[in-house]
This record gives C-alpha cells, sequence and structure tokens, in this order.
C-alpha cells in the first residue's frame, strides 16, 4: 500500500470517519510553539483565521514601553507591527505624565488562535495597548504579571470615568492618523467622548470603532503590508466620522430596547466550531513545521 505524505494525511482528518483519531485543535498547535518560525515575515489569511510566518518579538523593556502578562509569550508580530509600536510609544513618552506605553496581547510566536481571551490577534497586526499612563517603565517581570490596568468606563460603557484625559485622546488620535492603521476598537463612551472633544480634522475619528469591552484597553489593528499577498484586509470603515453611529450604541446601553421574543420553532444558535489546521491557510502547515 503507498504511504500518504504527512501533510495530506493531517489536512484530510477533517473528512475522516467520525471513529477516526480526531484532528488536534489549530489552538493547541499555536500555543505550542514557544518561538517563530525561520521564515520570512507574511501574515497568511486573516486577522481572526490565519497564521504568522517569520514573526519578530518585541522586547519586553524598551526605551517607552513595558510588555504587560510577559509569561503568555504574546509579544510577537509582523515588523510592521514592531514599527509601530516604537513609534507610537515614543510619541506618548512625550505627553505630560507618561514616559510611554504599556503593551497588551500581540500575537503568538507563529499567530494563529489562541488558547484563551482572542478570536483575533493571528497574523501579528493586532495589538492592545493598555490606557493606563505609562508612568513606571521599571516594573520587574513578575510585577507586570499581576500589574493592573485601570479601566476608563463608567454607566457600563457609556461614558468615561475621571480616569480618561486629554493624553489618552490624543494617543488614540495618533494612532488613528497613521497610515498604518485600519481601524481601533473602543468602548463606545470613549468613542463619543473623542467626538465630543475633537475641534480639528476629524477625519481621523472614522477609524475609532465602538466595541464591547476595550474599556482598560485600546485595540490597533493594521492594515495588510504592501506585498503581502496572502494576507486578508477588513473592508474599510463606513464613510464619515462614525460619531452618530457610536451615539446609537451609548443611547441602546442607557435605555437597552426591549428583548425580542424568541420564535420557539427556531433551531438552537450553533456553537462555534474551533479551528483545525485544515481550516487555516494552507501556508500555515509550513509555518508550524518550520524550525
Amino acid at each position: 500500500m503507498r504511504l500518504l505524505p504527512l501533510a495530506f494525511l493531517f489536512l484530510a482528518a477533517p473528512f475522516a470517519t467520525a471513529g477516526a483519531m480526531a484532528e488536534p485543535l489549530a489552538k493547541q498547535l499555536f500555543a505550542a510553539k514557544a518561538q517563530a518560525s525561520r521564515q520570512r515575515p507574511a501574515p497568511w489569511g486573516g486577522y481572526a483565521r490565519g497564521c504568522l510566518a517569520g514573526a519578530r518579538q518585541l522586547p519586553e523593556t524598551g526605551p517607552n514601553w513595558q510588555v504587560m502578562r510577559p509569561g503568555r509569550n504574546r509579544n510577537w508580530g509582523h515588523p510592521v507591527t514592531i514599527d509601530f509600536i516604537r513609534d507610537l510609544s515614543a510619541f506618548a513618552a512625550s505627553l505630560p505624565g507618561w514616559n510611554g506605553l504599556y503593551i497588551g496581547d500581540m500575537s503568538q510566536p507563529r499567530g494563529g488562535p489562541m488558547l484563551t481571551g482572542h478570536r483575533s490577534h493571528q497574523i501579528g497586526l493586532d495589538v492592545d495597548i493598555w490606557m493606563r499612563p505609562a508612568r513606571d517603565l521599571t516594573l520587574t517581570r513578575t510585577r507586570r504579571e499581576t500589574f493592573p490596568p485601570i479601566s476608563m468606563r463608567k454607566d457600563r460603557g457609556a461614558r468615561v470615568n475621571a480616569n480618561w484625559t486629554r493624553q489618552n485622546h490624543a494617543i488614540l488620535r495618533a494612532a488613528a492618523r497613521d497610515p498604518r492603521v485600519a481601524r481601533i476598537f473602543v468602548f463606545p463612551g470613549a468613542k463619543v467622548q473623542m467626538c465630543n472633544d475633537e475641534r480639528g480634522d476629524r477625519r481621523w475619528l472614522r477609524k475609532i470603532r465602538p466595541w464591547w469591552g476595550h474599556h482598560y484597553h485600546f485595540h490597533v489593528r493594521l492594515k495588510c503590508p504592501p506585498g503581502a499577498r496572502g494576507c486578508v484586509d477588513q473592508p474599510p470603515p463606513p464613510p464619515g466620522d462614525g460619531c452618530k453611529e457610536a451615539r446609537k450604541w451609548v443611547d441602546d446601553i442607557l435605555n437597552p430596547p426591549p428583548p425580542r421574543p424568541r420564535d420557539p420553532k427556531a433551531p438552537p444558535p450553533k456553537k462555534r466550531r474551533e479551528y483545525t489546521l485544515a481550516d487555516l491557510p494552507g501556508q500555515c502547515v509550513s509555518v508550524l513545521r518550520s524550525r
């Protein structure tokens, strides 16, 4: 009997009979890799369904930043992401009361789905940045595992609280004006506050998108780098500054619409299926196997 290549068997597993051995989940395979692949940097697939070849590791402590929760080993990204963090943290360090930025999750060493916490962050072009002012950049590695973030929301995210400052606005504005940035996720109250406070060019507000959570940190998503043919961009945000949409989010938080009655004949919602390697771009096989 002719032996089939291992790659074929690995990718064909989802189509095997029910009694066959189950294929490992993609998140288990990617979480097991402690180092990047020895390949040219390349994002493969989309932000929530892909992997990252040749990732670069952001140093845990830099001139204007520190990586938080370093034990997660999620301070990896495409070189474009590393450069963006260096640039934005230098800007933050120029503001009163800030010495730089606290950096949260980026991606795993080879991208891909994570065991916990995110559905995106898979191709090295997402980064979570704490909203807490980074005053102390000498925190020990142990301290950074438990050092608390600070929430900026009140009224369940409909408004900002007293921790919000003009510096938060300025950092988000600088990030959104960066041509490398596709969009930034913040809680709805922050978006509305920025809409109310901005007195200059408002075009950057289009990239600030309201989303649940995101009151301890903001989530920056970068565009696919030039020449990255295997990278799948999101559609651009809708035209306009997005302020009307954000105010609708806030109105719904403060005055929730009545719940829709459930149709008793409707089928139960389907559980989200976990990805296997076969669900990801084919290049992710070589990303995993590269030494």
